[in-house]
């Protein structure tokens, strides 16, 4: 378990590994016993299964997105942070992804945290904060208070 996984919003996988191989790498590096287990796993969850031999450059803008948000769970994190997670693609798989992020924060009990543009993805969230030209306005008040859990 990791305390935070980072969806980026140009996905950053890496080109010459398949769809496996990019969600087992962040296993791989911690030292994980089971990393391609955990990563098909993790593919499934995402609607992969059929996909894990593929290559980036073979793979949808929302097939890719779908690794990366696979590839950010995997370690199981406390929080997700998503950049843009569903900017780069159609109307329809954005919502798919969405959907699946607000899923998956739910089943396993994690904090999601978006970055977007869209005010409909914003909507969807228990919580906004807005920032405009870097300063923070209309700050809602804390979900904890200091001192307090």
């Amino acid at each position: 378990e990791t305390d935070i996984g980072i969806v980026f919003q140009s996905f950053h996988l890496i080109p010459n590994m398949t769809a496996l191989e990019n969600v087992a790498v962040p296993l791989e590096l911690a030292g994980h016993s089971d990393p391609f287990g955990v990563a098909a796993r993790e593919l499934e969850a995402v609607g992969l299964s059929d996909r894990v031999t593929h290559y980036p450059g073979e793979l949808s803008g929302g097939e890719q997105q779908r690794v990366a948000i696979a590839r950010a769970l995997a370690p199981s994190p406390r929080i997700l942070i998503a950049d843009e997670p569903t900017g780069n693609l159609d109307q329809t798989t954005g919502r798919q992804v969405a959907d699946l992020l607000f899923a998956k924060a739910a089943e396993r009990g994690m904090t999601l945290v978006l970055v977007t543009h869209d005010p409909a993805l914003a909507a969807r969230c228990s919580r906004q904060v807005s920032m405009r030209s870097g300063r923070i306005e209309d700050a809602p008040e804390p979900a904890l208070k200091p001192g307090k859990v």
